[in-house]
């Protein structure tokens, strides 16, 4: 992993002019990056996995129950549900546990679940299983970005978050082909469909991650052996002269987190980008379906978005560390991203077109994503700062709660995918207006535009 040390000597709370120390800078975070964001990268794409496998589940999966969409539409919703009331609590637990063991706890409960998924009967236990998996994994990603918040300046922060974020298209990349293959070529083996063999396939690495988390998931700089002493100090201390900076200008309070107006926006923009991730993790292979392709090609076109949203997700944010700018980087990225779906609803009956429509909203979701990330961060530390992350992504995972069923039931009136389509562009058209409301806000004031 690489960084531009020209734009991040001039953004770093030290000595005018010291050039060893700007040299040396780079190369410990690159150090604990290439330690520490590969590991937090697996971990993720398992997490993302579990959530949105019932995608491919449901080729298989809704026939064998009885499902309509809308059934599993809202099955697919309520893990946001569980997700949503229990996200801050978690990240408060993770602040007081630590994040070893909490997200330890938190991987093998949901590899748990994951893996019972595959024993689900019919709707009643449909729902409570998403509704569990949705309690479990609740706090995993924001304490991840509080976790990389205590490791990583803020300087850096962009870059080393699009990396990690790069796990979410990775999910798709990887886990989608498999996933088709397994459909197609487990069914009726030991007497299970498809679909029973994925879930328990693809749940039984979260538990062994969470194991390993115990061992591999060093707290802070201080405890990672694999830094030495002075590399250790330093970068302690530029976290620590980070943290006394931003508190020097204004000390935020536990409960100003949940009340402050520019915290409230970060939620309602991450809420429209997450709406559309969510259609797409939820709903692509099914689009990709109607145009009349076997599981197994299914499951391979529709990892073209994620690596196409992988790419797009690195080379952005390392852009907007480079430029010292955000504001108009997450803008450009949410219209890529609602241009993309506007061209799929106008496209529908011509499959390539629709496919490369949907490549381009991927490409503006995945981009926006670690950028909006940087944010909260930057501006507000310590259990304020936990609580702050922790409601954001609550709030935009919201999203995942209103998405599924709303489209779900949108084909089964339409019989089609361009009601879909609309109602993405419109919400992401909504998310670049609350950019601009949250870039006149007093909370963007140190922000770079």
């Amino acid at each position: 992993m690489s960084f531009n040390r020209k734009a991040h000597s001039m953004n770093r709370d030290t000595a005018a002019g010291d050039t060893a120390d700007a040299v040396s800078d780079d190369l410990i975070v690159a150090k604990a990056a290439k330690r520490i964001v590969p590991y937090l990268i697996i971990l993720y794409i398992f997490a993302f996995l579990d959530r949105v496998n019932i995608s491919f589940a449901s080729l298989q999966m809704n026939a064998d129950l009885g499902f309509s969409t809308t059934v599993y539409g809202i099955g697919a919703s309520l893990f946001f549900v569980g997700y949503f009331f229990f996200e801050v609590p978690s990240n408060l637990a993770l602040a007081r546990f630590g994040p070893r063991l909490w997200i330890a706890r938190i991987m093998i409960t949901w590899g748990v679940i994951s893996t019972g998924m595959a024993f689900v009967s019919g709707d009643k236990s449909f729902y409570a299983m998403r509704l569990l998996l949705g309690i479990a994994e609740a706090g995993f990603f924001p304490g991840i970005v509080v976790y990389l918040g205590s490791w990583f300046p803020r300087a850096y922060r962009a870059s080393i978050t699009g990396v990690f974020m790069m796990a979410i298209p990775l999910s798709g990349l990887i886990g989608n082909p498999i996933s088709g293959l397994l459909l197609d070529n487990m069914t009726g083996v030991a007497g299970l469909g498809g679909w029973q063999w994925m879930f328990i396939i693809e749940g039984i690495p979260a538990v062994l991650l969470g194991v390993s988390c115990l061992w591999l998931l060093p707290a802070r700089p201080r405890d990672a052996a694999w830094l030495t002493v002075a590399e250790q100090a330093r970068l302690e201390d530029l976290l620590m002269r980070e943290r006394e900076s931003l508190e020097s200008v204004r000390s935020y309070k536990l409960s100003e987190a949940f009340t402050t107006p520019g915290i409230l926006l970060l939620a309602g923009i991450l809420f429209c980008v997450v709406f559309g991730i969510t259609g797409i993790a939820f709903f692509l292979p099914q689009i990709i379906k109607s145009f009349g392709y076997s599981n197994t090609s299914v499951g391979f076109l529709s990892a073209v978005p994620y690596l196409c949203g992988a790419t797009a997700m690195v080379l952005w944010s390392r852009r907007s560390d480079r430029k010292r700018e955000r504001i108009g980087h997450i803008v450009i990225a949410i219209l890529t991203g609602a241009s993309g779906f506007l061209l799929t609803t106008l496209s529908l009956d011509i499959h390539a077109l629709a496919m490369l429509g949907l490549v381009i909203a991927a490409v503006g979701l995945f981009a926006a994503n670690p950028v909006i990330w940087t944010l909260p961060t930057s501006v507000m530390t310590g259990t304020a700062g936990a609580a702050a992350v922790a409601l954001i992504n609550s709030v935009a995972n919201l999203s995942g709660v209103v998405a599924p069923p709303l489209l779900g039931w949108s084909r089964d009136v339409t019989g089609g995918f361009a009601a879909a389509g609309a109602i993405f562009t419109g919400t992401l058209l909504v998310g670049a207006v609350l950019v601009f409301v949250f870039s006149r806000s007093k909370l963007a004031s140190g922000i770079p535009k």
